[in-house]
């Protein structure tokens, strides 16, 4: 098991995990029922919609196999999708981050299944500045699956 931190700028509300090789287009991809899952996917690319437009903490979890499945009353909403990563480099980027100085994770290449844990969304304050949101990935080689909402806020 190997574990990242991030402080990532959410900006407009939303973080991306992808391919180093993918084109990382979400520009269609933010539907309405995306937005109300939080997130957003395309080929090689997973957008996570975050609480806030700012700089939120992340963690990221990468598995050599399929982990236990965390307390989900820890939790604010869980997702779960497949993310393909052939060239084996996951770029970890706000979605204006200057893509070259982005951080990179080095993982074996091939398909990975994502959960993703969304921790403290009722804590926003009335101005969407300020809260405790965090949001952790776990990653893990797995099959390609449809995405599907584990836990909905």
């Amino acid at each position: 098991m190997a574990e990242y931190q991030f402080d990532l700028f959410a900006d407009y509300y939303q973080f991306y995990l992808q391919d180093e090789q993918a084109a990382g287009d979400l520009s269609n991809s933010w539907t309405e029922q995306a937005i109300k899952d939080r997130l957003a996917l395309a080929p090689g690319t997973i957008g996570i919609g975050t609480a806030r437009n700012t700089t939120v903490p992340v963690m990221v979890v990468i598995h050599s196999s399929a982990p236990d499945e965390e307390n989900p009353a820890r939790w604010s909403h869980i997702n779960e999708c497949s993310l393909d990563l052939p060239s084996g480099r996951i770029v970890v980027a706000g979605c204006t981050d200057y893509f070259p100085d982005a951080s990179r994770i080095d993982v074996k290449p091939g398909q990975y299944r994502a959960r993703i844990y969304y921790g403290g969304l009722d804590t926003i304050s009335e101005d969407g500045l300020a809260g405790s949101d965090n949001y952790k990935i776990v990653l893990w080689p797995d099959s390609q699956i449809e995405y599907q909402v584990l836990k909905r806020y």
